[in-house]
């Protein structure tokens, strides 16, 4: 070797005429091959020397003589030994050199053009456990040509992997959708009675407590989608004093704090502890919440969420080992008292409407109850309307009775007609909480829709926004849109 690691001249002669290895390749995706360097060809002819083509990978032509040194240079195009033999002439074009030009070259009219490379599709031969591996990515259409067609002529051949190939399709097509993908509000009811189907609970919830079971359930998924941040959006909590709307600015974390201070009474009633500890705690439910926002030295955050839900836990559970005789157990509120039954029922209402309250302040879609828990939630506040109806005409804001009759006796009543989602129809009794509604004694009449009878009953719309229809005694209408109002409350 020379001294700048070149060998010399000799040794690059001898070993010229010698194949070479070829480097690696890449694969047939990776390369562009408008960028590839062709070998050069040899001119029309037979005789090129071999050293002058030494890519060519063709076996060379037997010869009859010996092959010249590699060395000497040929002195042009000869007649070769067929031309001894009286066989066709080399560079007549007669026949073609392996690995040269075609008929094409003959004419001039395409020597230099290039030789097509063409990239397979075929399938290839992967095993069972590669391809169903290859279903995610064919799915996606991420595979390359040949896993895309080896994949789909495995699928031809292979049913547990064409069904999951289509289960993939399909959830790939969920990806590209415009459709909302929050999960449908009944959802959970569904999944929990075909599981109850199958194998009922030993010790089940009480119907009448399906309701707040439900509502605090969706409450709880709401807050768990929610970020830090948002557990202090601001929220408006509204609500109607005798004729006027009033409200109170609050954070989400607050609302769940409030809910909690008056879901104690429901626990006070069954024995378990208050969640306002020290002293005697208030029974009504303002005074209650003031008293646990006020006893809060930080805000509250979403670390109010755990102690909330697991109160709510221990009533259901509570009140499901209790058996049937619990569900008349009177809950005091202060000015009144309800059965537990019914409390629990108000307090399902109450959830889901603060819980619409945190979704509006947040951006998240929040959608009504159930139909049938919808309709028990507004038969409760059907019930509770003669009540307040008296208490108003009491305090003066309501009209006086203009036919009293004995209790249990049927009354004048107002049709309420509640249309939609939860709907029905009542008779609300007029002139006495004691008389019974009577179709028969119907003096006016009042359609509305479920949501927004309910929307009125939480002090969300004035009573003048909300009827969609009436009909009769305009003295009655006013004084029972007023007392659905007045049910609302903090």
């Amino acid at each position: 070797m020379s001294g700048d690691g070149r060998e010399s001249e000799g040794g690059e002669e001898e070993v010229r005429g010698a194949r070479r290895i070829p480097g690696p390749r890449g694969a047939a995706d990776d390369l562009d091959l408008a960028s590839v360097p062709l070998p050069p060809l040899p001119p029309p002819g037979g005789t090129a020397p071999d050293e002058a083509v030494p890519e060519q990978s063709a076996p060379k032509p037997e010869r009859d003589g010996p092959e010249p040194p590699a060395a000497e240079p040929v002195p042009g195009p000869g007649p070769g030994p067929e031309a001894a033999d009286g066989g066709p002439e080399a560079g007549s074009g007669a026949d073609p050199v392996p690995g040269g030009p075609g008929p094409e070259a003959a004419d001039g009219g395409a020597e230099a053009r290039s030789p097509e490379l063409f990239v397979s599709s075929a399938p290839v031969d992967l095993p069972h456990q590669v391809l169903k591996a290859l279903l995610g990515a064919w799915a996606l259409s991420a595979c390359s040509a040949e896993e895309t067609a080896a994949v789909e002529d495995h699928l031809t051949g292979c049913a547990p992997c064409a069904d999951e190939a289509l289960r993939l399709r399909d959830a790939v097509g969920l990806l590209h959708t415009d459709g909302s993908l929050d999960l449908d509000p009944t959802l959970r009811t569904r999944v929990l009675d075909g599981c109850f189907g199958r194998r009922p609970a030993r010790i089940p919830v009480p119907e009448w407590a399906a309701p707040y079971d439900a509502e605090t359930a969706r409450l709880d998924a709401l807050l768990r989608d929610i970020g830090d941040s948002e557990w202090h959006a601001p929220v408006r909590l509204q609500w109607f004093e005798e004729e006027r709307q009033v409200s109170r600015r609050t954070t989400v974390a607050g609302v769940i704090g409030h809910l909690m201070a008056v879901d104690g009474l429901l626990s006070a009633a069954l024995g378990l502890d208050d969640p306002l500890d020290g002293g005697e705690p208030p029974l009504d439910p303002t005074e209650r919440t003031e008293t646990y926002w006020s006893a809060t030295r930080r805000p509250p955050t979403r670390a109010v969420r755990e102690p909330w839900r697991a109160q709510s836990h221990e009533l259901i559970r509570t009140a499901s080992f209790a058996g049937r005789n619990v569900a008349e157990t009177s809950v005091s509120y202060g000015a009144f008292a309800l059965p537990l039954q019914d409390a629990a029922l108000d307090r399902a209402f109450e959830c889901w409407v603060h819980g619409g309250d945190i979704a509006d302040a947040v951006d998240y879609p929040y959608p009504a109850p159930s139909a049938a828990h919808l309709h028990r939630m507004i038969d409760l506040a059907a019930r509770m309307l003669p009540g307040a109806l008296a208490g108003r005409r009491g305090a003066g804001l309501a009209g006086p009775a203009k036919d009293l009759v004995p209790a249990g006796a049927p009354g004048r009543s107002l049709h309420l007609e509640i249309e939609g989602h939860g709907g029905g129809d009542w008779y609300i009794a007029l002139d006495s909480p004691a008389a019974v509604g009577a179709p028969e004694r119907a003096v006016a009449q009042v359609a509305l829709d479920g949501v927004e009878f309910c929307r009125l009953v939480a002090g969300h719309i004035s009573p003048v926004e909300a009827a969609a229809g009436q009909e009769g005694d305009r003295e009655a209408i006013r004084d029972v849109l007023f007392a659905a109002a007045s049910l609302s409350r903090l």
